[in-house]
């Protein structure tokens, strides 16, 4: 992977667009999102950047790898406001979901914005950090 490779976390709520939906659509646009520092987040996205998908609400767990295929781009959905999208694509299942106490309970994890950015949407994850939960989600990419 390149230096400037970024990791994220999305999230959202499995009964609204679940890992599945993704797996299933092959591709989705991540809108909706309206809160500035999250929509800031997703214009820092790139092409090619990797992203955790979690499952909000019910669940509460890493579930899936996605990826940008779209960079930031107007969100449609919003008429004449300034909100961004992006486009994601499946990238695979984790091996073990990684739930949110497990997080809360590891040391490396412990700077995660998953748990200091709590209310967030969509925020960064450092290399440090993506690769941590991988190893805990026995997944390689």
């Amino acid at each position: 992977m390149e230096a400037s490779q970024g990791y994220w976390l999305v999230k959202s709520e499995p009964n609204t667009y679940s890992w599945a939906d993704l797996e299933k659509d092959k591709k989705t646009v991540w809108d909706g999102v309206r809160n500035f520092e999250a929509r800031n987040n997703l214009r820092a996205m790139k092409k090619g950047d990797l992203v955790f998908f979690y499952h909000s609400g019910e669940g509460k767990e890493i579930v899936g790898l996605a990826a940008v295929a779209k960079a930031a781009y107007p969100d449609p959905s919003a008429a004449g406001e300034d909100w961004s999208v992006v486009d994601l694509v499946p990238k695979k299942k984790l091996g073990v979901a990684v739930t949110l106490t497990q997080i809360k309970k590891d040391k490396p994890l412990a700077g995660f914005a998953l748990i200091r950015r709590s209310r967030l949407s969509v925020v960064p994850a450092t290399k440090a950090e993506f690769d941590r939960i991988l190893e805990l989600a026995k997944t390689r990419v």
